[in-house]
């Protein structure tokens, strides 16, 4: 089997502004970092391929030129690769945690998150200042290296109680959505509310799937008696996430590895 290509995340904008030039072949122009990337650390000379990705579905080989110039070995709108997004969403709002939160950002890309939503909460606490660019970049990184052609959506640092107007706003889109807790007695874990929910067991299920499947989970030291109090009524299921109490980072990937698991199994995606 071949070796897959080392990849290179470039934005649709700047694919269709090298398009537009009007050559068969557009001629990508690198930034330092994606120049430095592929000269300095794949090592990679004029005449060397390597795969370009959107970040929206599609994937194009392409040659090195020279440090700065590349060219797409196939016209814009013929990508080697063109893949749906993954159905249905998978969003994960995490609590910002003080050490973390880079490494929450990382590996719910590599396990395949469509949504991050940066949650700013009672118990939020912080060193330095927030960072969404930098989230933005470790996001980009982590698409490339686990090989998945979708970039994940990185919100900007989110109060909880945005969160839950957007989730209620009229129209919003039908999703089953996750509030992850503990201490609660008859708290459903979240794998068996995933086989007990009527479209989970088949895909041939009469229960149209939901548009997406949220997940929230709360900061360093749990969600505070208010915050508890501002989901009763709301469409948040309560769920466990194991029999022993996590840290905020990790009930963010155990949770999402439950979900992504889920959706690999009944859709292959």
């Amino acid at each position: 089997m071949a070796r897959e290509r080392r990849r290179l995340l470039i934005a649709p904008e700047r694919l269709a502004a090298a398009a537009a030039e009007g050559l068969e072949l557009p001629v990508l122009a690198l930034t330092a970092e994606e120049s430095r990337y592929l000269t300095r650390v794949l090592r990679y000379g004029p005449g060397d391929v390597f795969a370009v990705i959107n970040g929206a579905g599609s994937l194009w080989s392409a040659e090195l030129l020279a440090a700065d110039r590349a060219v797409l070995q196939q016209p814009l709108a013929a990508p080697l690769q063109d893949q749906p997004p993954s159905q249905p969403q998978l969003v994960l709002a995490a609590a910002v945690v003080k050490r973390d939160f880079e490494v929450v950002v990382r590996m719910a890309v590599e396990l395949g998150v469509d949504r991050l939503i940066p949650l700013l909460c009672e118990r939020t606490a912080v060193q330095g200042q927030l960072r969404p660019e930098r989230w933005r970049t470790i996001a980009a990184e982590a698409a490339e290296q686990c090989e998945r052609l979708w970039m994940p959506q990185i919100d900007q640092p989110t109060p909880l109680a945005a969160l839950l107007a957007e989730a209620s706003a009229p129209g919003a889109a039908a999703c089953l959505r996750c509030w992850a807790t503990t201490r609660r007695d008859g708290l459903m874990p979240l794998d068996q509310l995933l086989q007990l929910e009527a479209w989970a067991s088949t895909p041939d299920a009469a229960a149209p799937l939901p548009t997406g499947i949220w997940l929230a989970c709360g900061p360093e030291g749990g969600w505070s008696e208010a915050e508890e109090q501002q989901v009763l009524g709301l469409d948040w299921q309560p769920v466990g996430l194991g029999p022993r109490i996590l840290r905020s980072s990790t009930a963010c990937i155990a949770g999402l590895s439950s979900l992504s698991a889920w959706r690999a199994a009944r859709s292959g995606c």
